[in-house]
């Protein structure tokens, strides 16, 4: 995963980069490591964020079931 991360970075690919944070997180929940999930649900979030990508709203409720974040209405 770390590899993958980073030659996403190095590409600027970050419809990349939202897929693997977001798999990241799912990987983290699938162990119950919430707060692990959440990092990664967080790096996610701001990625879509900045890519207006639709995944955006999906990651944000995904936040804020955990309390993570509120709803930002996307």
């Amino acid at each position: 995963m770390d590899e993958a991360l980073q030659d996403a970075y190095d590409r600027d690919d970050i419809d990349a980069l939202i897929r693997l944070y977001t798999s990241a997180a799912d990987a983290a929940e699938d162990r119950h490591e919430i707060d692990a999930a959440c990092f990664y649900l967080t790096h996610a979030f701001i990625f879509a964020l900045e890519r207006g990508a639709p995944e955006a709203a999906a990651l944000n409720l995904r936040l804020a079931d955990r309390g993570r974040s509120h709803l930002l209405g996307l």
